[in-house]
């Protein structure tokens, strides 16, 4: 089992900071926060393509599509587009995650040692 570290209420003056109670994580609730996580996932990407669809479906016929995403599996992003603005952009914005998640990762290494 997982057992969260003890914190401190930062916010509160020096006198007043009172210690957080230890509280275990179980799997189980684990478990259910990532479940949650990846529906809530797949309702953001359902939401964004119903969006796209009902723009373009009132643009009828005039406007053109523009696209792109990135797969990020590990720390290698995997990148697709339409067009090379929108492929720079994607690019752009995949390296600035990648870089921020390696950095969170070495500053909670570093933390919870």
């Amino acid at each position: 089992m997982f057992n969260a570290i003890k914190l401190f209420n930062w916010n509160l003056p020096l006198s007043l900071m009172t210690e957080v109670t230890e509280t275990p994580i179980d799997a189980q609730m684990l478990f259910g926060v990532g479940i949650a996580l990846i529906f809530a996932g797949m309702l953001i990407v359902l939401a964004t393509f119903l969006s796209f669809f009902f723009a373009n479906a009132k643009a009828k016929g005039e406007g053109k599509s523009r696209g792109g995403g990135v797969i990020i599996i590990g720390p290698i992003p995997i990148i697709f587009g339409t067009d090379k603005e929108t492929l720079k952009t994607v690019l752009l914005l995949s390296l600035a995650l990648t870089i921020v998640v390696v950095i969170a990762i070495v500053v909670f290494h570093l933390l919870l040692r």
